[in-house]
């Protein structure tokens, strides 16, 4: 009974949950309001006229009836009769057709514009997510709601203005008239369809849990798409193409397989439809007959009432194909629900600060942790001054959360305790785009989109001229090869950067961050890809153009950053040493490892 209990009140808030996400994505409806109301009108009228048709049709089969029984009626007047009813009924038919289409149209133009607004919403709203919201979720996932999950929706919009309108009007209507027409045949509806509705209704209940299933199988599926993708270069050069379909074989299976199940059952439904209506047919011809041959009825109204019960069934088969396209979106829709509800966890404060005054940077007490329930902190204790148009290098092992520290500069995470001083105030008090515009970086992963050279670097600073264009490529040592293409600047990049080298890529990412013209420049391990004597020109370049400007420096080559105004060794989430060059060599033992190794150099000055 407790158990029992449960599960009830689970059912509740889980039906409750999806009304709210049904509340919350239909408000992407937005200008497509008109025609969405629109729909449902004109979808009414055709209901009208195809109930009015098949009432003058009785009246049509009673007069035929008449005169093919009648002794004294002129072949001229009965065809004047047939005339006058067709003269009915023909525009009935032009008006329900017209109808239809208008509804039908208005219901894929009402439809198409929801998805359309649904996928902007949830494109912009990732746009402000910080890295810690992304992290919630796969890239395949983001990618899946925003496609299939969307689509869905749209389908099921476009049933629930369009055939759930006229379903339940066409029931409605459709009994009416029977009941008008032939009250000893109408009880049969009472019969036929409630069994009809149960049976349909199992149905989709016992197919409900398996389209749950299918949408976490198909992230599954477009993860491993995107990975693979990705990493083709790494598949192609190890030789794993045959493993790698092997694993794309047993998701896809695992998606067909799970349609299949639906399938399966769903396929009862048409049968289960097939024998309802001929049961009702069979029905009404055989009580039908017995009240014609006793005058209870007319012939007309035994042909009306097969008519009105047929499109009553058929349209509950289409009110069941709705319920199965509103059970697969209601999964959906939680799906979207939970990226349009997803707070940003970095968010501007009332009252922003829109000003940065200097590079200067503080770190007091600085702790941070990817997740509020983890065990360990990837940053404990961390104090840290940095002077305004200081060169900082920071060095140290992998995970040593080097590129934790940095990432905290420009609220790209927060902190979990301490706070982080920037130009005099708190990182958390600035407005986060004056924040961002005034500290730029050159993050580990370097990508360049789809676009000329000039459009990937304009993206530091759309307003940007072409001379500072090329300035700024020049700093970052990248105007000998931009160059060197035929194009120019206006060498079209691939998707991903594929058709340049890495150190193309990195000196490219560096010019698109130098045109920001920031207070704080942060190049995490950004010269990786580059021989030591374009680094060095680089780190010139830096010295001689930008002496104003901050600039930390995360490098793997002690070469990199030898050079600093002062160097940060990193271990284990901790500040394990500072100094310049010359005093870790001497005093620092991871550094003195590094340098060792680096140079090959058996002992130290």
């Amino acid at each position: 009974m407790k158990a029992k209990a449960m599960n009830k009140k689970t059912n509740k808030i889980r039906l409750r949950d999806y009304w709210q996400a049904a509340k919350l994505i239909l408000k992407s409806v937005r200008q497509y309001k008109t025609v969405s109301i629109l729909s449902p009108i004109f979808v009414s009228l055709e209901v009208v006229c195809e109930c009015i048709i098949p009432l003058v049709t009785s009246y049509l089969v009673n007069a035929l009836q008449e005169m093919a029984t009648s002794t004294n009626l002129e072949p001229f007047d009965a065809l004047n009769q047939i005339l006058i009813y067709c003269a009915i009924l023909l525009p009935l038919a032009i008006a329900s057709l017209v109808f239809g289409l208008l509804s039908g149209k208005f219901s894929a133009t009402a439809a198409v514009g929801f998805a359309k607004n649904v996928r902007h919403d949830m494109f912009a709203k990732i746009q402000n997510f910080s890295f810690e919201n992304i992290d919630k979720y796969a890239t395949s996932g983001l990618v899946t709601r925003i496609t299939t999950d969307v689509f869905y929706c749209q389908m099921a919009y476009m049933s629930i203005i369009r055939i759930a309108v006229r379903g339940p009007l066409m029931i409605i209507f459709s009994m009416i008239m029977s009941f008008i027409l032939a009250p000893q045949l109408a009880w049969v509806f009472l019969f036929v369809i409630p069994i009809l509705g149960v049976v349909l209704t199992l149905i989709i209940l016992k197919a409900s849990p398996i389209f749950i299933r299918v949408f976490k199988q198909f992230d599954d599926l477009n993860d491993r798409i995107e990975e693979n993708i990705k990493g083709i270069r790494v598949v192609k050069t190890y030789v794993r193409s045959e493993y790698e379909k092997e694993l794309f074989r047993q998701r896809a299976e695992a998606v067909r397989d799970n349609f299949i199940k639906a399938d399966k059952i769903f396929v009862l439904s048409n049968p289960t439809m097939q024998f309802a209506i001929w049961l009702m047919i069979t029905i009404c011809v055989y009580l039908g007959g017995s009240y014609i041959l006793d005058g209870q009825i007319e012939i007309g109204a035994l042909n009306a009432i097969n008519l009105y019960g047929t499109q009553s069934l058929f349209n509950i088969m289409m009110l069941t194909t709705v319920l199965i396209s509103i059970t697969m979106a209601s999964t959906s829709f939680m799906r979207i629900y939970q990226i349009l509800t997803e707070e940003p966890t970095i968010k501007n404060p009332s009252e922003p600060v829109y000003e940065v005054n200097d590079g200067s940077i503080i770190f007091k007490n600085v702790s941070f942790k990817y997740h509020k329930d983890a065990e360990r902190y990837a940053l404990k204790d961390v104090n840290l001054t940095i002077k305004s148009g200081e060169t900082i290098g920071i060095i140290g092992g992998t995970g040593s959360a080097k590129s934790t520290l940095v990432n905290l500069i420009p609220r790209l995470y927060d902190t979990t305790e301490g706070e982080i001083i920037v130009g005099g105030h708190d990182v958390r008090e600035y407005d986060i785009k004056t924040l961002r515009d005034n500290v730029s970086c050159v993050l580990q992963k370097n990508v360049l989109f789809s676009g000329t050279i000039k459009d990937n670097l304009k993206w530091g600073n759309m307003e940007a001229s072409d001379e500072e264009v090329e300035h700024a490529a020049r700093l970052a040592c990248a105007d000998d090869f931009i160059n060197s293409f035929k194009d120019g600047y206006n060498h079209m990049i691939e998707q991903g950067g594929t058709n340049v080298s890495g150190g193309q890529k990195q000196r490219l990412c560096i010019a698109r961050a130098l045109l920001k013209n920031p207070k704080i420049l942060i190049l995490d391990d950004s010269t990786s890809a580059v021989d030591t004597k374009t680094d060095a020109r680089i780190r010139k370049a830096f010295r001689e153009y930008i002496p104003e400007v901050t600039k930390l420096i995360i490098a793997q080559r002690i070469a990199s950053v030898e050079d600093a105004d002062r160097i940060i060794v990193m271990n284990d989430g901790v500040i394990d040493a500072i100094g310049t060059h010359e005093e870790l060599l001497k005093t620092n033992k991871i550094y003195q490892e590094c340098y060792i190794s680096q140079t090959k150099k058996g002992a130290l000055a």
